[in-house]
């Protein structure tokens, strides 16, 4: 844990302790819950294509570059705390998003297929799986870089060294 890491107002009361305390704590925790979500969309995208043998589509790539890396910068940002890492996640986590939502918005057929970068090998709107009747797994991965995202910025906002 680092100096900039401990938040800078506490009250003189005496209970400052237990609200820093607290506020590590809860730091400590979305961070582990970002790493965890990383993990299980990981393992996720490697279980559709090796066990499922789904052959990943050129946007399904992109956002796995983008994905992968998050697993070691989010753990290593755990033991010990370090918020710094938040700040070398969010740029993957916001280029991934903006890949998930074009790759969902291709999906749903609101942007024309001569836009599609997948022009060769596999469709970018290939069905492969309709979870609970309606989540694809376009879907799934811009609901995980979702959550990444708003976790990642309420980490930035809460850590300002």
């Amino acid at each position: 844990m680092t100096k900039s890491d401990v938040p800078r107002s506490a009250p003189p009361d005496g209970k400052g302790r237990a609200l820093v305390t607290r506020d590590l704590e809860l730091n400590w925790t979305l961070l582990f819950v970002a790493w965890l979500i990383a993990c299980v969309s990981t393992l996720g995208s490697l279980f559709f294509s090796y066990v499922m043998d789904f052959a990943p589509c050129a946007l399904c790539w992109y956002q796995r570059i983008f994905l992968f890396p998050l697993v070691v910068i989010l753990a290593r940002g755990l033991f010990p705390l370090d918020l710094q890492a938040t700040k070398y996640a969010l740029p993957l986590v916001a280029i991934g998003w903006s890949l998930a939502v074009y790759h969902s918005l291709l999906y749903a057929e609101w942007i024309p297929a001569d836009m599609q970068p997948c022009t060769q090998g596999i469709p970018c709107t290939e069905v492969y799986i309709k979870l609970f009747g309606f989540l694809s797994i376009p879907h799934l991965s811009l609901i995980a870089f979702t959550a990444l995202l708003i976790i990642m910025i309420a980490l930035q906002r809460r850590y300002r060294p």
